[in-house]
């Protein structure tokens, strides 16, 4: 069940990740925006602070942070600068795939570098004309001659941090149906092009990957062949859509702070058409709060819901992130819309927020074929 409340521990570990975004990602977020990129040195920073997989158990070297503790922290990154989030996010669905479905000897191997960042990992999913439905992939991975290992032909795009990614998470058809593999960018065969003046998330240093006869080991192989799709997609979109529910959380908070702010200073604030954008914004950000630590709590139990619950908490969070830096810009007018403004900026990341991860039309389909489905609010 959700609490309302956080504990003593938790609310110190908000308290430690505010400060952090306060120091080291907010005053670089409008620079991230303009340069379109995230420097290497603050990856590494996210690492020294255990930011990077910070859900991983301590036990495999991770921090180990619980539900509400994670949700806080890509809260708190969200409202820094939706691209820093946006580098968790990746680099966490790849580290949890190899937790979770990779063997031994991948996670020997791969654990150590993605926790410390000597490694950075990227999702690879979404292809030029089929998007992210992973039933109509068309990169393959045909058996090697020999063997030992496969062919990878294909082409992915949009993949976020593609750019500055020492190890995707590549999806391909095989014989035995959709498969996932950790491709190393220097292995030959693979080109790796930069997709810049991207509309939001501007730093997110999305990439076109393109695979021509990439030879990758069996041993590269995640979970089996054929067992990517549902299972590996599933479980890494899950987490993935939580990350970008607690991040649109945090762009709710920025837009508030924003808006309020400006309003005051300007004395706009006694208008009751202002006061509604106001109070709008603080209600979604508290609702929005409350379902995404009710889908955080789903997937650390690994209860059969918890895609679900990811799905509804993204599809309201990011609805109140577009709304709540619309009303923003709308607060303050020509000021909100001019170069260099936080809403600005806010804006154009939050209708990134309505499409990654499963656009909203995506999202409306699940939960309306869920409940039709489920037949009840109770479900969860």
């Amino acid at each position: 069940m959700t609490q309302f409340s956080l504990t003593e521990d938790q609310l110190a570990r908000q308290g430690s990740f505010r400060g952090f975004v306060d120091r080291e990602v907010a005053p670089l977020a409008d620079r991230h925006d303009r340069e379109q990129r995230v420097d290497r040195e603050l990856v590494d920073l996210l690492a020294k602070e255990g930011m990077l997989a910070s859900q991983i158990p301590a036990e495999l070297g991770g921090r180990g942070l619980d539900a509400v503790s994670y949700a806080l922290l890509h809260e708190e990154m969200g409202r820094g600068c939706s691209s820093v989030r946006s580098l968790l996010t990746v680099h966490d669905m790849v580290t949890e795939t190899v937790r979770r479905f990779g063997g031994p000897q991948l996670r020997q191997r791969w654990l150590p570098q993605l926790l410390s960042g000597q490694a950075l990992g990227s999702f690879a999913l979404t292809e030029p004309d089929t998007g992210s439905d992973a039933a109509a992939l068309t990169t393959r991975a045909e058996p090697a001659p020999d063997g030992d290992g496969f062919h990878l032909t294909g082409v992915k795009r949009w993949i976020t941090f593609g750019q500055l990614a020492d190890v995707f998470l590549v999806f391909a058809r095989t014989p035995r149906g959709v498969s996932a593999f950790l491709v190393e960018r220097d292995r030959p065969g693979i080109v790796v092009r930069p997709v810049p003046d991207m509309l939001g998330t501007r730093g997110s240093m999305l990439a076109e990957v393109e695979l021509d006869g990439c030879r990758i080991p069996r041993a590269n192989l995640v979970g089996g062949q054929g067992r990517a799709h549902p299972f590996v997609v599933t479980h890494a979109l899950t987490l993935g859509r939580l990350s970008v529910a607690c991040g649109s959380v945090g762009i709710v908070r920025a837009a508030l702070d924003e808006a309020t702010s400006y309003a005051t200073a300007r004395g706009t604030l006694r208008h009751q058409l202002v006061q509604r954008m106001i109070a709008d914004m603080v209600v979604a950000g508290r609702a929005g709060r409350m379902l995404a630590l009710r889908a955080g709590e789903s997937i650390w139990a690994r209860s059969p819901g918890a895609p679900m619950a990811a799905t509804e908490a993204k599809y309201f969070c990011s609805r109140a992130a577009a709304d709540a830096a619309r009303d923003a810009v709308q607060v303050m007018g020509a000021a909100g819309c001019a170069p260099g403004a936080p809403t600005a900026r806010l804006y154009r990341d939050a209708k990134v927020m309505e499409i990654i991860e499963g656009s909203h039309e995506i999202s409306q389909s699940m939960i309306g074929m869920f409940r039709h489905r489920d037949g009840s609010l109770a479900h969860g």
